[in-house]
């Protein structure tokens, strides 16, 4: 039986939750849909009608109910925008009429007059169950702006794509606070948009009235292929339910200049530069030539650490972003058992490996910008910490690096445990 959305659940009986007369904003985008693929904004307009703000300026109360105006996070409500920091501007929506403002342009922040056009805020989001995808970030800004301003939130809540149960990742250090971390939590957190909501509130200090639609029928073992709903992609460059499972750890070589398969077809499963030769990544991070390898690269990568993943040698050629039309050498990642797979220890291995054979012939972390941060490097806002970047370059054992921040999860996730709905 496929999960039923919080989307499909507001929508067969919206005014036991939303009151006649409320004006109601949208934050959503068009990867967001119903199990007929109706995007969100479509659903909530039948379920709700179309409201008018009653001006710029109307304050609360004044004006129709109805759904008044939508929120697009990064990306875009279109999900069309390619990359990092490219942003987009407010629009209206041509269907339906009504105002679309961005939460990733000149402001990330819902401003009082965006806000002074309603009195609730519908949250529905596809996040990706990945800290720095920045959806989630843009709903920690949300919950704060509407608590100010005496806005109420309601999450339409979502399944988490790669499932709820399995935990990863250290916590972030204060100092590299950034809008792909705002908090404390690990790289993989197995939460709901909506437990994370409650999270914000329960723990961060938000003060927001805040209500979560549930989901029905998911339980957190499921990963998206187990759901029965249609995929679409959150945002251009996570094509398939594929890429969310590697993402945790793949998105690292977003600092780096090394390719993360943008400009491919498989965008996150695949990796590589144009140093080195074919196969000589897939042999080291298999720990399929240990006598020809380093021992920092085998210490970090050895298959013993490595589970649920090959790592095929590939080459190919980004159409686009880095090593445009460039032979680039590297692996894609094929997934043998999800259950077991680490996908944020796997990332940190092959930074490991890409460190140890080619930081003599060229591969180096990123300079900034990066995510709107001018001075840090996008390696320490990705994941983090300073110190595992210390430690990659130093040939620590990846398996050691997570036995460092082993005591500071088990104490966060006490924090969400409490915080869970399912």
């Amino acid at each position: 039986m496929p999960v039923s959305l919080g989307l499909e659940r507001f929508a067969a009986d919206p005014f036991a939750v939303v009151r006649r007369g409320e004006r109601v904003g949208l934050l959503t985008s068009s990867a967001c849909v119903d199990g007929q693929l109706r995007p969100s904004k479509e659903v909530i307009a039948a379920a709700l009608g179309r409201g008018q703000s009653g001006g710029q300026n109307s304050g609360q109360g004044g004006g129709q109910g109805g759904l008044t105006c939508l929120f697009g996070p990064q990306h875009g409500v279109n999900c069309d925008v390619q990359d990092n920091m490219v942003e987009t501007g407010h629009a209206r929506d041509p269907a339906l009429g009504i105002p679309v403002w961005s939460l990733y342009g000149d402001t990330r922040v819902p401003t009082d007059e965006m806000l002074g056009m309603i009195d609730v805020l519908l949250v529905d989001i596809q996040d990706v169950g990945t800290r720095v995808y920045t959806f989630i970030w843009t709903l920690r800004l949300a919950l704060a702006a509407c608590g100010h301003k005496g806005v109420r939130v309601v999450v339409l809540d979502r399944p988490n794509p790669i499932g709820g149960t399995q935990v990863e990742g250290n916590l972030i250090d204060p100092q590299f606070s950034s809008f792909v971390g705002l908090e404390p939590i690990p790289m993989r957190h197995a939460m709901t948009v909506g437990e994370l909501a409650r999270w914000f509130v329960k723990f961060r200090g938000v003060q927001c009235k805040l209500d979560v639609v549930e989901l029905a029928g998911w339980r957190r073992p499921m990963y998206w292929l187990d759901t029965g709903l249609p995929w679409v992609m959150p945002s251009p460059n996570m094509p398939t339910p594929d890429t969310a499972v590697v993402y945790p750890g793949t998105v690292l070589f977003e600092g780096t200049n090394a390719s993360e398969g943008r400009g491919t077809t498989r965008p996150f499963e695949l990796v590589g530069g144009p140093w080195g030769r074919h196969g000589q990544l897939a042999d080291a991070i298999s720990n399929a030539e240990i006598s020809s390898m380093t021992s920092a690269v085998i210490n970090a990568a050895g298959r013993q650490n490595l589970p649920g993943v090959h790592f095929r040698a590939v080459t190919f050629e980004p159409a686009f972003h880095k090593w445009t039309n460039t032979p680039t050498f590297g692996v894609q990642l094929h997934i043998t058992d999800r259950d077991t797979f680490k996908p944020y220890l796997t990332g940190l291995a092959l930074l490991s490996a890409f460190w140890s054979l080619y930081s003599d012939e060229g591969f180096s972390w990123r300079a900034p910008p990066y995510e709107y941060e001018e001075v840090k490097l996008p390696i320490h806002l990705l994941v983090g910490s300073e110190a595992v970047r210390e430690g990659l370059e130093a040939g620590v054992p990846v398996a050691e690096l997570e036995r460092g921040w082993s005591e500071e999860l088990k104490e966060w996730e006490e924090e969400r445990r409490a915080c869970l709905l399912y």
